[in-house]
């Protein structure tokens, strides 16, 4: 039976589990950037206001991000396989739905709670904290990186795809064909089977509460979650109300799916590239500077007469700062708390990140109803990068020495 046991595991190698995680990931985020392209026809279609298909996105993001740190922990105790499982399941449940859709009732249970549920399963947290552990040491960054670039090859690849399927099927043909899509999740998931082992550099046997209590009065901790949120806010805005927001301004239909694909497209360059960053340089520094760049390209984007030409340089500038702060956020966590609750306290920064993505997407559709534009959110959005660039400065970054005597006493 243990040599049997064996053979079953052999085949998980660190590059299986680099790669399933990475496709994962691919089809979990990609599918969640994908929704924006529905904003418009559906609204129209069945008669709703932005904000109503709006506010079942953000709810979207409210429940995944409420969801993620407890989904960490359930991962970190009994392993992760079996709830990115349930994740493929419940994100093939809410699309199903969704594609039923005649009431916004329907799409709030199908979008917000279902494939909000399903996104705290598959998402980032739990998928590179398996990433994080069978990660060498000193590649750790950059396997991070990798792994969250295959969101945004998911971004690439589903954005244009949906686009095509919305205009041959409309949108609840659409919307159907991708419930096959989620469904290739639930035999990936194998590969994560044992995903919650300590990695051989954590030596550290801690007691979940100790693991919490050091957490909670870090201010480090703290102030990352606070960027986060910045994140969480500025991405998830564009992610739902950019194609409609170029729509508004005159610009044909495909420009918002190329656009989006653009940026999923130039982040796969931009993870690796701060991932490989990461293993060279403070991780603190780096989520500044990001942070900062990113609100420089968004203030020269909304200062600039808005044509083609300027959408695809802008998207794709940003494309390369999109999800930089998946990969030096999480191994910012790592550094200094170690691995061993990692999708837990991971899943923590995501919480907060996931609140930002709520009031972005959500204020964008309350601010354009009122308004009829998008330009308040927009510069909010500059502002609060501005803000997250200040907050990482102060982090002290220094690994916890935590004594064995201590953690299990």
């Amino acid at each position: 039976m243990k040599r049997k046991t064996m053979r079953h595991r052999a085949w998980r190698t660190p590059f299986i589990v680099l790669v399933c995680g990475t496709l994962i990931l691919l089809v979990s985020f990609g599918l969640r950037q994908h929704l924006g392209l529905y904003m418009g026809p559906i609204s129209s279609e069945l008669g709703w206001g932005r904000e109503t298909f709006a506010l079942a996105i953000a709810i979207q993001s409210l429940v995944w991000g409420i969801s993620t740190p407890f989904c960490g922990v359930i991962a970190d105790r009994y392993g992760p396989a079996r709830v990115v499982a349930v994740g493929g399941v419940l994100y093939v449940a809410g699309l199903y739905l969704l594609s039923q859709t005649t009431t916004p009732l329907d799409a709030t249970i199908g979008v917000g709670f279902f494939t909000g549920l399903a996104l705290s399963m598959t998402g980032f947290p739990i998928v590179l904290s398996v990433v994080g552990r069978i990660a060498p040491p000193h590649k750790r960054s950059l396997y991070l990186g990798i792994a969250s670039a295959g969101g945004s090859s998911g971004q690439v690849l589903l954005v244009p795809l949906g686009q095509w399927f919305v205009n041959d099927f409309g949108w609840a043909g659409a919307v159907l064909i991708t419930v096959f899509i989620a469904a290739l999740i639930v035999p990936l998931s194998s590969a994560l089977a044992g995903g919650n082992k300590r990695a051989d550099d954590n030596t550290v046997d801690q007691k979940f509460g100790q693991a919490m209590h050091q957490a909670g009065t870090h201010l480090g901790f703290k102030l990352l979650c606070a960027g986060y949120f910045v994140c969480g806010f500025q991405t998830m805005f564009f992610g739902a109300h950019f194609p409609a927001y170029l729509s508004d301004l005159g610009q044909p239909a495909w420009l918002g799916a190329t656009a989006l694909a653009l940026i999923g497209g130039f982040n796969i360059i931009g993870c690796i590239i701060w991932g490989e960053l990461g293993q060279r340089y403070p991780l603190k520094y780096l989520l500044a500077w990001l942070y900062f760049l990113r609100s420089i390209v968004m203030t020269v984007f909304i200062l600039t007469p808005i044509s083609p030409t300027s959408v695809i340089l802008f998207a794709s500038i940003m494309g390369l700062m999109w999800l930089g702060t998946v990969p030096l956020t999480a191994a910012l966590v790592v550094r200094i708390f170690g691995t061993q609750y990692m999708a837990t306290l991971v899943g923590i920064t995501f919480f907060t990140h996931q609140i930002g993505s709520f009031l972005g997407i959500w204020l964008g559709g309350v601010f354009y109803d009122a308004f009829g534009n998008y330009d308040l959110i927009f510069w909010g959005g500059i502002i609060l990068g501005f803000i997250a660039t200040a907050l990482h400065y102060p982090i002290n970054d220094r690994p916890l020495n935590t004594q064995p005597s201590l953690a299990t006493s």
